[in-house]
């Protein structure tokens, strides 16, 4: 039988292991460029891709699916199949957040086939073979788990090469190793550290492979960038979008060599306007961009009377049924911004 004293650091040692998991001692400080205010440019852009983290993860598989012949795959952290929202508020909540409600994701999958066929999105035959890369945390009680499972039933049906990730502990988050909160955790800014790399695993299957990121200080340039430029109707905060966006642009794709584009799409309530640069700074991707030649684009989302949290429109608060496919006023914006990097 153990002493009282061997008991006692027993527990100890169970609680310091318990909460080192929850939040680290301190997070890791990634090399960082202050934004300049800036245009965006036309670069020798080759391939584009998307990713994004919750309301993010959502606008990503819209934006994959809606210009699947231009964007050749998508990167989702912590969200659910194309149009799961189906235009109504209490789905949204209940179906792809909750499963309370189901996805009904044969019912998205007809939706996306038929909408091909009227050339409100692109023809479903380009998502075959397109690289997806899929996380979700195993204490994501926002998004649960089966939601997330859906999604990966989606993509395959219509061919694409899917990596599920879903044994990590993670909470509902962008994970990264400059994340400042413990894997568990769901809580601003929403950048968890697991002690892993998924920004690695998720490039090299969009990509095909990649190098090692760049561990010293960075060589490009984060521009901060006019969003009314790009907006639809000339006025970025009139969709639910901040006036400023940012780019981060390696210096040799501003010298002209060949180099892709990857859309990185924050979350609800982790735009700049409620943690800054939090995201752009610690999400692990420009440290890879200056290694691999890829121009990161993070549009930003802002809060509204409709949208308070500052999520992407995922669910049509903007009003307007269109805005999971071609002509959906964000899409369209963010697509926009696109055009001018990729010429």
């Amino acid at each position: 039988m153990p002493t009282p004293l061997k008991a006692a650091t027993t527990l100890a040692a169970v609680l310091l292991l318990i909460l080192t998991a929850a939040a680290p001692a301190q997070a890791a400080n990634p090399a960082t460029k202050p934004p300049v205010s800036g245009s965006l440019g036309t670069y020798n852009v080759t391939g584009v891709y998307v990713a994004g983290v919750s309301s993010g993860g959502y606008m990503a598989t819209q934006l994959h699916v809606a210009y699947s012949s231009r964007i050749r795959g998508a990167a989702v952290f912590a969200a659910g199949p194309y149009y799961c929202s189906q235009n109504t508020v209490a789905q949204a909540l209940y179906g792809c957040g909750d499963n309370r409600y189901p996805t009904n994701v044969a019912a998205l999958q007809a939706y996306t086939r038929t909408w091909a066929t009227y050339g409100w999105v692109d023809p479903v035959g380009n998502l075959s073979g397109d690289p997806v890369y899929v996380f979700h945390g195993g204490n994501d009680t926002t998004v649960k788990k089966s939601v997330t499972d859906d999604l990966v039933r989606y993509y395959q049906h219509f061919g694409a090469s899917v990596q599920y990730d879903s044994g990590s502990a993670a909470g509902h988050s962008w994970v990264t190793p400059y994340g400042t909160l413990g894997c568990a955790a769901t809580a601003s800014p929403y950048l968890n550290d697991c002690g892993t790399d998924p920004q690695n695993a998720l490039l090299r299957k969009l990509l095909g492979g990649v190098n090692a990121p760049n561990t010293g200080a960075l060589g490009g340039s984060l521009i901060r960038f006019s969003q009314n430029t790009f907006a639809v109707n000339g006025w970025a905060n009139g969709l639910s979008m901040d006036a400023n966006g940012y780019a981060y642009v390696p210096s040799a794709c501003a010298a002209g060599q060949s180099c892709r584009l990857l859309v990185a799409l924050h979350g609800c309530v982790q735009a700049a306007g409620a943690v800054g640069t939090a995201f752009v700074d610690r999400a692990n991707l420009n440290q890879y961009a200056d290694t691999n030649n890829l121009i990161i684009l993070y549009p930003q989302a802002s809060t509204s009377l409709s949208n308070p949290n500052g999520c992407w429109d995922w669910w049509g608060y903007l009003g307007a049924t269109n805005f999971p496919i071609k002509g959906g006023a964000q899409v369209e914006t963010i697509m926009n911004m696109v055009r001018r990097l990729d010429g």
